[in-house]
């Protein structure tokens, strides 16, 4: 259990105290994709805790919380650079600003929830459990939400990451908070019994993974999915002297023959934007494409406008080259594909990486399931919509599989690409479907149920890949609940705790 009263201890000069939290956020960092250094990641969370009651005071532990949030997030979201890259002359200057505005900026998530904490006269590592774990909560939500790189994706390359099958990545992130806790607790006062606990925690952690983990599938007989990879990189992707070349590619990789004794694909997935062209003017390259697929439906990603708002958007072709249905991106990446305030940004000359009219694009419905024939119904997630669990649970109904297009050469060719990988597994996790993800530089992949990657395209490669379309896995817990029976319980924990320091004030 949690110490609920630990004393303070002696206060470190700021002058160590920043540091250690910079570099404890730094070691926090390198859990996150490519590294993959889970327990490094664990270390540096235990590192804060170890150092937030060596920081009295609501202002101090802000600043504690800031530092460490500024070196996990600057150093796990350095691609947040790249986008700004791709035309230096236009938007390079911005990349500085970018990193250090959306590390800075997240970095108050947990500034809050540290000072809140601070303030506190006793149960100081439970209120920080409580109010990190509300912080995280509230990132995923607040202004449109961004919960990348949630405090429990560290488990992503360990069994440990199946429990959000359970309890969601919140519940994860929550549990994670409390080892971290308990594990600083009892380096400060190490002994066989504060010792045990975060030892048994961890056990629970990872044994509790392997038991969760979904039994392997047997894919004999299911229906082929060709994924399309044309590995446009994003400078020359809207090039005019290429756009023939990368179209062309992704209809050679369409009507390439199966391998000797496959079947051919019963569905071919092209990635986000991957029609070079509007969707109203688009019919003779649906020809083209329709053609080649031989029969099969074939999904691509295009733009389209109603004459007035442009979309980012799915279109399902079928066997005859028709659009049978279409789906409007709604979860759209601010700065990215609109402008917040757009009328103030443009008086200083600053417009939205992917903008195409004034504001940018406009959203669609929101979620909304697509008609996949035999295939089944597919949930279309376009990009960034891969990221958010609420939106995957928003479905009307429960779909057959997660259907991701992405054009992922916007992130670069380090950490981003995997990052984002990285959450749709977990997506995939968490609902226990198969996940199709076609993306433009990598990775494409094929993942079942229980995260398991069936087939994958590397990144940065040009190429296809036909895998066979797992059923979908046991219907989980999560899928049912969603993050309401955290956000209940954060609120019930933290009146109780309020009710308790209110008792001993008296």
């Amino acid at each position: 259990m949690l110490e609920t009263a630990p004393g303070r201890t002696r206060p470190l000069p700021r002058r160590m105290r920043l540091p250690l939290a910079l570099g404890f956020g730094v070691l926090m960092g390198l859990g996150a994709a490519p590294y993959d250094a889970w327990f490094l990641s664990l270390a540096g969370l235990i590192g804060i805790f170890w150092l937030f009651p060596r920081s009295p005071g609501g202002v101090t532990a802000a600043g504690t919380g800031w530092a460490f949030g500024l070196g996990y997030f600057g150093l796990s979201m350095g691609w947040i650079v790249e986008p700004f890259l791709v035309d230096v002359a236009e938007t390079g200057w911005m990349a500085p600003f970018g990193l250090v505005g959306l590390a800075g900026g997240l970095a108050l998530f947990w500034a809050l929830a540290f000072w809140g904490a601070g303030q506190a006269r006793t149960g100081l590592l439970p209120k920080l459990v409580l109010y990190w774990a509300g912080a995280e909560l509230a990132r995923s939500y607040v202004l449109t939400g961004f919960p990348w790189g949630l405090v429990g994706y560290l488990w992503e390359p360990t069994p440990a990451i199946q429990w959000v099958s359970v309890i969601g990545s919140q519940g994860l992130t929550f549990a994670t908070l409390c080892l971290a806790a308990l594990a600083a607790q009892a380096l400060a006062a190490p002994s066989a019994k504060t010792l045990a606990a975060p030892g048994l925690g961890l056990i629970a952690l990872l044994a509790g993974g392997y038991a969760l983990t979904p039994p392997t599938q047997d894919l004999t007989g299911r229906p082929i999915v060709r994924l399309i990879q044309p590995n446009a990189a994003q400078h020359e992707k809207w090039d005019r002297t290429l756009i023939p070349i990368f179209f062309q590619r992704q209809v050679d990789f369409t009507a390439a023959p199966p391998a000797p004794g496959a079947a051919r694909p019963a569905l071919i997935v092209w990635p986000e934007t991957a029609v070079p062209t509007l969707l109203h003017n688009a019919g003779s390259a649906f020809e083209t494409i329709t053609d080649a697929a031989q029969g099969a439906p074939v999904v691509v990603g295009i733009q389209r406008t109603d004459g007035t708002n442009w979309f980012n958007s799915l279109a399902v072709l079928d066997g005859y080259g028709d659009v049978a249905q279409v789906y409007d991106k709604h979860h759209l990446v601010p700065f990215g594909e609109y402008m917040p305030a757009a009328a103030l940004f443009k008086r200083f000359n600053v417009a939205g990486l992917a903008a195409r009219a004034e504001g940018g694009y406009s959203a669609g419905p929101g979620p909304q399931l697509i008609n996949l024939g035999p295939l089944g119904k597919a949930l279309p997630l376009i990009c960034y919509e891969a990221v958010f669990a609420q939106d995957v649970h928003r479905a009307p109904e429960r779909p057959d599989v997660l259907l991701q297009i992405t054009n992922d050469a916007w992130f670069g060719t380090w950490s981003g690409p995997y990052q984002h990988l990285a959450q749709a597994r977990i997506r995939a996790i968490e609902q226990g479907l198969p996940l199709l993800r076609a993306a433009n530089t990598g990775v494409s992949a094929m993942i079942d149920g229980g995260g398991r990657t069936i087939a994958a395209l590397p990144l940065g490669e040009a190429g296809f890949v036909d895998a066979p379309l797992p059923p979908p896995a046991r219907l989980t817990i999560f899928s049912r609940t969603g993050d309401l029976p955290w956000l209940l319980l954060l609120l019930l924990a933290t009146a109780v705790l309020f009710r308790l320091e209110t008792r001993k004030s008296r």
